[in-house]
């Protein structure tokens, strides 16, 4: 169940309609009182949340689900986008921040990539080099903390669950963007390069080989 705290009910009613669109199971809150109320109960997968919100504020709303459920993804809704803003909501406990206007595709695929995350069961991933909680979204190689995009870490995270295969790109990003067509775009390549540059070390590249016509694996033996 996916939870939409909002109290504009011509946005919850377009985000309600675009989900379910999607496949979605939606139920909303209109104050942060009630959203909070609503969270806490395990049926709730997922919160999509507005920061200004009546009688309890979305901030605190996502300062007690962190301290009550922080293992319940919350992804920020709101009008506030400036950098400060973004830094804010995402320390506070949110995994995901998305500004208005917006469009209802995007938080979907959003939604999915999340829930893909809490649903892969172990909560860390450990390889030779590298460790990534799941909880914390927190990437270490050789023990030092590297510093992800939330879509460099669904990337990492994808690659490194699905090793030692060789996944396409078009798997890969089905499985990342939500895309199911637009073979000409180059956003994987680009993505690839920044985890590339982030996830190596003095000593050996990162741990993500590229296979000529196919796609991409993870693989530190090749690194």
């Amino acid at each position: 169940m996916i939870l939409v705290v909002e109290d504009e009910p011509g946005i919850v009613d377009f985000v309600e309609r675009g989900l379910r669109r999607h496949g979605l199971d939606v139920t909303s809150a209109a104050d942060g009182e009630a959203g909070l109320a609503h969270a806490l109960d395990p049926a709730v997968e997922l919160v999509v949340l507005d920061l200004m919100l009546p009688k309890l504020s979305g901030p605190e709303v996502l300062r007690r689900l962190s301290a009550q459920r922080p293992e319940l993804p919350v992804i920020v809704l709101t009008a506030r986008g400036e950098v400060e803003d973004r830094i804010a909501g995402l320390d506070a406990g949110a995994v995901d921040y998305l500004v208005k206007p917006f469009a209802v595709a995007e938080l979907a695929a959003r939604i999915r990539a999340q829930l893909r995350t809490a649903s892969r069961g172990a909560p860390t991933i450990r390889t030779e080099t590298l460790r990534i909680d799941l909880v914390s979204r927190q990437v270490l190689v050789d023990g030092t903390p590297v510093r992800l995009s939330n879509t460099e870490f669904e990337l990492l995270v994808y690659l490194a669950q699905n090793r030692p295969h060789v996944l396409s790109r078009e798997e890969i990003l089905r499985a990342v963007w939500g895309y199911t067509h637009d073979p000409g775009t180059n956003v994987l390549e680009v993505y690839i390069g920044y985890l590339r540059r982030k996830l190596r070390t003095v000593s050996r590249p990162a741990p993500i080989t590229t296979v000529r016509s196919v796609g991409y694996r993870f693989d530190e033996d090749a690194a």
